[in-house]
């Protein structure tokens, strides 16, 4: 495997100044992501019809995928200053409303970063099988959009939840011998889901409070399909139709993202993703300034770079 050697790119002080974490740029970056999920509730509240449930359910499903990405960048302990803030605001505005938690994330995560690319890679299954057919590509958009590919993926999470299997998100399936029975089990699922409910009640009596209760449907409907669409597209811009993937090079992408692209699959600058797997503890609202500097010393005369996520779509799908 061809590894990448950083110092060729930044210097030692370029590193530091990029490491250094922000408590209040952090804070913005979860104020974003809620501001936005607010929104979406206020348009299908205030004007409730067809279209603007529509609109309203792919922003909430591209700022689940926000929030997922909040998780993300918290199990790194990337965002605030402090392994506790990390674990509060990465559990309570990320993993938990979307029924996932920080502590158990990272391990299976960080798997991913020792291993990307490899045949041992966690996420392999996540960005294999394409480029693939437009029909092929359409009934994976649908499983996704009509909720079986949501249903699928969240009976999973909560057996994981259950203890029966090990907390796995890129598709493999190892499961755990369960000692102690079904009470000992019931316990284990108590345990995990009390922070996920919790986060649930408290979004959803915030909606009662506000008399729009029913919006909190608009929350679970949109967890179950777009949020499965804007997670799919950005896998594949991540990971998947490289040239070598056993490469550090070229089994990692960069994707320009512009404002909608950003709503959708692209909250909190996770598509430099090639700067991620650069330096995975550098605070996601450093990326922008440290793709400048690696781009202008050449490191996309070998990475891989796309210039929107049409390109990804096109990637994606056989000609």
């Amino acid at each position: 495997m061809n590894k990448i050697n950083v110092n060729e790119y930044l210097t030692k002080d370029e590193i530091k100044q990029f490491l250094e974490k922000s408590n209040w740029k952090a804070s913005l970056a979860v104020l974003h992501t809620w501001a936005w999920i607010a929104f979406a509730f206020f348009i299908a509240g205030m004007w409730p019809n067809v279209f603007t449930i529509i609109i309203a359910m792919f922003i909430l499903g591209g700022k689940q995928l926000g929030c997922a990405i909040l998780m993300h960048d918290c199990a790194h302990r990337s965002m605030f200053t402090t392994k506790e803030a990390n674990i509060f605001f990465g559990n309570w505005f990320g993993g938990y409303p979307i029924l996932h938690d920080v502590e158990r994330y990272r391990p299976y995560h960080i798997e991913h970063h020792v291993k990307a690319g490899s045949d041992d890679d966690p996420d392999l299954s996540l960005t294999k099988g394409y480029p693939t057919t437009v029909i092929s590509f359409i009934r994976k958009v649908a499983r996704d959009l009509i909720g079986s590919s949501g249903i699928k993926g969240h009976v999973a999470v909560l057996i994981m939840h259950w203890g029966y299997l090990k907390y796995e998100l890129g598709g493999r399936i190892i499961k755990i011998k369960q000692n102690g029975g079904f009470f000992n089990s019931l316990k284990t699922f108590a345990v995990n889901m009390a922070g996920p409910v919790a986060a649930n009640l408290i979004l959803f009596g915030i909606l009662w409070l506000c008399g729009q209760s029913w919006l909190y449907l608009l929350w679970i409907g949109s967890l179950l399909t777009t949020y499965n669409f804007s997670l799919r597209i950005r896998s594949i811009a991540e990971h998947s139709v490289v040239p070598d993937r056993h490469n550090d090079y070229t089994n990692t992408r960069t994707t320009y993202a512009n404002f909608f692209e950003k709503i959708l699959f692209a909250p909190h600058h996770v598509n430099y993703h090639a700067e991620h797997h650069l330096l995975m503890t550098v605070p996601s609202y450093n990326f922008p300034a440290m793709h400048e500097l690696i781009k202008s010393r050449g490191y996309y005369d070998k990475g891989l770079l796309e210039k929107n996520y049409i390109q990804i779509f096109k990637l994606a799908i056989k000609k």
